[in-house]
């Protein structure tokens, strides 16, 4: 198999596997708190193995502002994850992915306030990109409040995933992927184990199927998906990446109509488009806004 076979193939897993996400924790009567402190708790727990054989050393030195940065980073990985899936419970996948993936247009939105500059289109890009994200909520808004809240978490579960991508940016030109994504998802999953403590959110007592759909949405979505794009990033440029995971917006909309009878008003459906429109036009248009680490990922 040729390099750029290869890539594509990687590239057509990778977005496979994360549009899977929203529709089977869409599917599960899981709280939506406690998913995400399952499917990080158990990525964690995958990851140990390789973290024990070859990254122990390393681990022991993440250590006074690294290991800050990389706590960090995983509090907004939390954040991200606890919005996101409850908003999954409130609103359709498909606008709740929508929504999420404009991470990449909150990152340059952080960039523009602190003095960088980026071309014409990049702004018209952000423009065009929040155009839809009021159209798409007019129109849950028009279908019940409770649809609208959705919207609105997965807005922040957006931002937080955004946070995230630029203090992990920084931890690993440092710090290896593998040993960065451990500390990071422990941490992630440690916040969440007290949030769903606190908010009374049940950890367990579920179904073996629900069991089986946790443990299936971490080996596609969180080790799965996120290794191949990972892997990617080693060797494909950042804006061909971040295209890509554009993907998952329609790739969750298809799964979501096919397993959960999910079809989105005509006017949303045109709204989620302008959403990716707008995003891809940021992506197109910026400088890559994802650092690579030590191990070129």
């Amino acid at each position: 198999m040729t390099g750029g076979a290869r890539t594509l193939l990687l590239m057509a897993v990778g977005v496979a596997a994360v549009s899977l996400s929203g529709p089977l924790m869409a599917a599960m009567v899981v709280p939506p708190l406690a998913i995400s402190f399952w499917r990080t708790g158990f990525a964690t727990i995958g990851l140990a193995p390789g973290v024990t054989l070859r990254r122990r050393h390393e681990v022991r030195t993440v250590r006074g502002p690294m290991l800050r940065l990389v706590t960090a980073s995983g509090v907004a990985l939390a954040v991200h994850f606890g919005t996101w899936v409850t908003s999954l419970t409130l609103t359709s996948v498909s606008s709740a992915t929508a929504l999420v993936c404009l991470q990449i247009a909150w990152v340059v939105a952080w960039q523009l306030v602190r003095g960088q500059r980026f071309g014409r289109g990049v702004v018209l890009g952000l423009v065009v990109a929040f155009t839809g994200v009021l159209v798409v909520s007019g129109v849950d808004l028009h279908l019940s409040t409770r649809a609208l809240v959705g919207d609105v978490l997965a807005l922040v579960g957006g931002v937080a995933a955004a946070a995230y991508m630029v203090i992990g940016a920084r931890a690993r030109q440092a710090v290896s992927t593998t040993t960065y994504t451990f500390v990071c998802y422990g941490t992630c999953a440690l916040v969440l184990l007290v949030a769903c403590v606190v908010s009374g959110q049940a950890l367990g007592g579920y179904p073996a199927g629900q069991w089986a759909l946790l443990v299936v949405v971490t080996a596609t979505s969180q080790l799965m998906g996120h290794s191949a794009f990972n892997h990617l990033l080693a060797t494909t440029p950042t804006v061909v990446v971040s295209l890509a995971l554009l993907l998952e917006v329609p790739g969750a909309s298809v799964l979501a109509a096919l397993l959960l009878g999910q079809v989105p008003p005509l006017a949303a459906m045109v709204g989620l488009a302008v959403i990716l429109v707008g995003t891809a036009l940021v992506v197109l248009g910026g400088s890559p806004v994802i650092g690579r680490d030590r191990d070129g990922h």
